[in-house]
């Protein structure tokens, strides 16, 4: 038992040591705060007692001798202690200096009055109970209170003026500085929440000028020393005479969406910047992780962000109770979805997070924003792997141990999987079956895989592949890992996405390339898709081990391509036809005029806003490791032709029911369209209906 005992001691004692640094540092923190907090109070003391003997003093108009020589001033002196031992237990009550003096606000002046006005009660109470005072003018407490007040707020003030030197100078210089004009466009209010924050940057880079806000009757006032000049409703002519004015770069930052909030056309944002205006917004919570600086980071708005699209906002409190304090890993980490899911991720509080790319350029981006941006408590590692290597993905996992998989990596260039189409499947088909059996064996919680609206009906070998992806899921689903499926379409600015060939094209001056005029698609912002994908992985997470679940994200209206192509031109500020002309190439190989994100033999239920859940009418087939084994063997091998029979008969096996009940859609389809030809027609009563 002593031995016991004994070995306790040198264990933690152990511990001690090992820690005792750390332990030391903080230790030593708390007691600079104990000093620090302590010469606030003895400031905060010293100054009220100041106060009650000033308050006498002017009320009296005694000469300086009186205080010295008369026996009176010593009760004077005595009633001043007793007035600050009333304010000391007042102020351990309310602990106003436990706030810091720096940060003071009209909240802290708001406090400071309650406790001062408490002392002032308090102590007339306790003398008018012990004495009756009849020596001490009442006017004395009065005075006492304000100038109390007025020392304490006056000693916050003179503080912060210390230390925001940039808040002492303007009291002496022109407010605006030499940084770009910039001109607010917003509620008064978060303008004056950005404006206040600002004022703490002495060296910021854009200099406020002016404020348009939503309202008339904000029209005059001024905020922060800001006027505000006009209301969006004339912003036309607002931002016309701001261009004629000074600098030739000036900039607007924009406090909500420009289209959908203030009613501005893809016209007036080309116009805007075709007049050297630089167009802004706030960073959001995900771009300001990490981010110490006082000055809220403002960033450019990309085109695509002006696309007409309504904004999207989830409870993130799911989606931070799943992922807080876990292990995740991300494969296609370098890529446009896989980016911004490590991103948020982080951003939700991961323990640790696994980047998993196969491109050392992309990995080495992300691994380097996420390792300078994280949050101390983030351990993140980047790992060059293919998940095409059976091998190699285990053992990643293995040593990894993820609670949560994210399967982002895959070969999603249509025209380019239509022409590799061993590549797609190696990737797509067998990296998928790699990542499922890796994350089954390491006890993964849950393996999300990203999929895609091709998926659906799919007509190119990137979408066969896909399906075939999802198919394969279900052949996993025997262990304790959680799988499912989340499915959206195309999102704006990610890589081979449309909107940054377009950008570039219009860049050179055109011509803007469509292959059909009337090719249509779905369309997302990337922090919204993830987001979304996020929510549908706390939705799984509610769900069964042995059933593969499907998701499928709301993607609004789809949108003709050739639309898209015109904005993007306006947005530039340039004429369709006359500055920069679209050229219609023809379809290409696999590619379809619209895209469906549901297929004939599913169903899809509202789950939350933007998620629908997807249920098959009747049982598909599951691809199994035979079916993967052969397609890896003809792929490695570079039989195309063999690749593509394959995918066609596997995809076949797995839509066979849906085949048949497309078959019988498409007959409906065609009925419905001879119906209405006739009735247009006026021989609907030749037809029998169905």
């Amino acid at each position: 038992m002593c031995s016991d005992w004994l070995a306790h001691l040198c264990f933690h004692g152990g511990i001690a040591r090992r820690h005792s640094p750390r332990l030391h540092c903080h230790f030593r923190n708390i007691r600079m705060l104990d000093v620090g907090r302590s010469i606030k109070v003895t400031i905060h003391l010293l100054l009220v007692f100041a106060a009650f003997v000033l308050a006498y003093e002017i009320r009296r108009g005694l000469p300086f001798g009186w205080w010295l020589s008369n026996s009176q001033a010593g009760s004077i002196f005595l009633w001043g202690l007793l007035y600050t031992a009333v304010a000391a237990g007042v102020e351990l009550i309310f602990r106003t200096e436990r706030t810091s003096w720096r940060f003071s606000s009209a909240r802290e002046v708001l406090t400071l009055t309650r406790s001062t006005a408490i002392t002032a009660a308090t102590f007339l109470v306790i003398i008018f109970l012990s004495s009756r005072a009849i020596s001490l003018p009442r006017s004395t407490l009065i005075l006492s209170w304000l100038l109390s007040l007025f020392a304490l707020v006056g000693v916050r003030l003179a503080w912060r003026l210390y230390r925001d030197r940039s808040l002492a100078m303007s009291l002496f210089a022109d407010p605006h500085g030499d940084g770009l004009p910039l001109t607010l466009v917003g509620d008064v209010e978060r303008a004056e929440s950005y404006l206040r924050r600002s004022t703490a940057d002495a060296e910021r880079q854009y200099d406020p000028i002016a404020i348009i806000s939503l309202q008339p009757g904000d029209v005059g006032q001024f905020i922060h020393g800001v006027p505000v000049v006009g209301d969006t409703a004339s912003h036309a002519w607002l931002f016309a005479t701001i261009a004629a004015k000074g600098s030739p770069t000036r900039a607007i930052l924009f406090l909500d969406d420009p289209i959908l909030r203030f009613g501005l056309t893809t016209g007036d944002i080309g116009r805007l910047k075709a007049q050297g205006f630089r167009l802004l917004r706030q960073a959001n919570l995900v771009e300001l992780q990490g981010n110490e600086g006082c000055m809220p980071d403002l960033r450019e708005m990309k085109l695509e962000e002006f696309l007409q699209r309504a904004p999207l906002s989830l409870d993130p409190g799911p989606i931070a109770a799943l992922v807080a304090g876990k292990r995740v890993l991300v494969t296609g980490a370098g890529g446009s979805i896989g980016s911004e899911i490590a991103r948020q991720l982080v951003s939700l509080g991961c323990s640790h997070i696994s980047l998993l790319d196969h491109s050392e350029f992309l990995l080495f981006e992300i691994h380097r924003e996420l390792e300078r941006a994280g949050p101390a408590g983030c351990t993140c590692r980047a790992i060059l792997c293919n998940v095409r290597e059976e091998a190699r993905t285990r053992a990643i996992f293995s040593s990894e141990r993820p609670d949560i998989v994210f399967h982002a990596a895959a070969l999603k260039h249509v025209t380019l999987v239509e022409e590799n189409p061993c590549e797609g499947a190696l990737t797509n088909v067998v990296g998928t079956w790699n990542v499922a059996a890796a994350a089954r064996e390491c006890g993964a919680h849950e393996m999300v895989m990203i999929s895609t609206d091709k998926a659906v009906s799919p007509a190119n070998m990137m979408g066969a592949t896909k399906r075939i992806a999802e198919a394969l899921l279900p052949a996993h689903t025997d262990g304790n890992t959680r799988f499912c499926v989340v499915r959206f379409g195309n999102v704006l600015g990610s890589a081979g996405s449309v909107v940054p060939i377009f950008r570039d094209q219009i860049e050179r001056g055109g011509p803007v390339t469509v292959t059909h005029e009337d090719v249509e698609r779905f369309f997302m912002t990337i922090p919204e898709a993830v987001q979304l994908v996020l929510h549908a992985t706390a939705l799984s997470s509610g769900g069964s081990k042995d059933t593969l679940r499907k998701f499928v994200l709301e993607m609004g209206e789809p949108v003709k391509i050739v639309d898209l192509a015109r904005q993007m031109i306006e947005l530039n500020g340039d004429v369709t036809g006359a500055d920069i002309a679209i050229k219609i190439t023809g379809l290409r190989p696999g590619e379809k005029l619209t895209e469906e994100l549901v297929d004939v033999n599913e169903v899809a239920t509202p789950c939350v806003p933007g998620i629908r859940e997807i249920r098959s009418i009747s049982p598909e087939g599951i691809i199994d490791r035979w079916n993967v084994s052969r397609l890896a063997s003809l792929s490695r091998a570079g039989d195309a032709q063999g690749v593509r029979e394959l995918v066609r008969s596997s995809l076949s096996s797995v839509r066979e029911r849906n085949c048949v009940a497309e078959r019988a859609s498409r007959s409906r389809d065609d009925m419905r369209g001879r119906r209405a030809l006739l009735l247009r027609n006026g021989q609907i009563e030749a037809v029998q209906g169905p």
